[in-house]
């Protein structure tokens, strides 16, 4: 008897020290690809999203507090978010959840974050679904249906051309929306969609696919799925003859776009949230920072990341409170704050209003193309 009350008491003390300690720090959780298909995503948003709560507690914290930022890798598979999202919120117990780059896997972690009534800010899914949600899920990056219409008035406005052919990860709902809303555009703007063809995450062989765009002989394919895909996409479709214009979205930027894609890829373009080559003073001293510490070039999922977190942080401190439904108002509430992937405001749909810019591959290289502002 005395044995149990004992390990009672203890069991008091520690759970006792334990709120203690977790009223020093504010806990944020983050998922992301770290590992498997995607990783050049999860490491990018990590390294973001690391570097600025580094910052954040360097500076004094949020409301006295230093963050504890507890980062869990999804392994790029499907499924995995669901868990990881149920420990961060009843485990972990953090007052807000910042992930991911891919749409499917916020998706996954989205209804969760919800229920619980926990903010999750999506760092680059860019499916109008996700913050469809509900009112405690939010996003840095444009949407798919911002996104698939500049892509399609890029086609159209600047390089001239009409006859496109698509292809399309059936797996992501980021390729899936994606095609369907530019295809849309394209079609009520005159243009002719002379082939559609899917493929899958993981697939390595498109002779199949390409035979058939061969056929219809496009002057533009836009591929709408991700970086491991769409460079031996590119590949393959120089191999077989194909001429046309290569352009897809923001899922392209990833590590081995150009060292898988060579010389294939040359010439292509696709949108995106950020440029390394923007001249503002935020963007370069972020870059300059992010190399010193990185010793790599930031992509935009590592802009997006940071962002995140000093958005985050911003609302934290201006709710007063790390009381979840304060943060979820001053998210919502979120006017012209100053990110390095540009100033961003959250709308009433929870979205963030901002422009897209426009990269071109240019001798091994990503090039600023152009900035495309949101149709008034």
């Amino acid at each position: 008897m005395m044995k149990r009350v004992f390990l009672l008491f203890i069991g008091v003390i520690l759970a006792f020290a334990g709120s203690a300690f977790s009223q020093d720090t504010i806990k944020i959780g983050e998922f992301g690809s770290l590992t498997g298909e995607n990783a050049s995503f999860g490491i990018s948003q990590n390294n973001g999203v690391q570097m600025a709560v580094e910052e954040i507690n360097a500076a004094g914290g949020v409301l006295g507090k230093k963050i504890d930022l507890i980062s869990e890798d999804n392994q790029t598979k499907q499924g995995e978010t669901t868990t990881i999202a149920r420990k961060l919120i009843s485990q972990d117990h953090v007052a807000a959840v910042i992930g991911e780059v891919a749409s499917s896997k916020s998706l996954e972690a989205a209804p969760i974050s919800q229920a619980s009534k926990i903010p999750q800010i999506a760092t680059a899914a860019t499916n109008p679904k996700v913050t469809q949600t509900g009112n405690y899920i939010f996003r840095v990056c444009f949407t798919d249906d911002f996104q698939a219409v500049v892509i399609a008035r890029f086609v159209l406005e600047k390089l001239h051309l009409k006859k496109v052919a698509f292809m399309t990860d059936v797996k992501q709902d980021y390729s899936v929306g994606l095609t369907n809303i530019a295809k849309d555009y394209l079609a009520k703007q005159g243009a002719t969609i002379v082939k559609e063809q899917s493929y899958s995450s993981g697939d390595k062989d498109f002779r199949a696919q390409l035979t058939d765009i061969k056929s219809a002989d496009p002057d533009v394919i836009i591929i709408t799925g991700y970086y491991p895909e769409v460079s031996l996409i590119a590949k393959q479709a120089r191999q077989f003859g194909i001429k046309a214009k290569l352009v897809g979205g923001d899922g392209w930027d990833g590590s081995s776009l150009i060292s898988v894609g060579g010389k294939a890829i040359e010439g292509a373009y696709f949108s995106n949230h950020f440029s390394v080559e923007d001249k503002s003073p935020l963007v370069q001293d972020f870059v300059k920072k992010y190399k010193k510490k990185y010793n790599t070039v930031p992509d935009a999922f590592a802009a997006l990341g940071y962002d995140a977190m000093k958005l985050l942080a911003d609302a934290i401190s201006r709710a007063g409170s790390t009381d979840p439904e304060k943060i979820r108002a001053a998210i919502q509430d979120t006017k012209n704050f100053p990110g390095v992937s540009g100033k961003i405001t959250i709308g009433p749909d929870r979205n963030a209003q901002k422009s897209a810019v426009i990269i071109t591959i240019k001798d091994a290289a990503y090039k600023y193309a152009e900035t495309i502002e949101p149709q008034s």
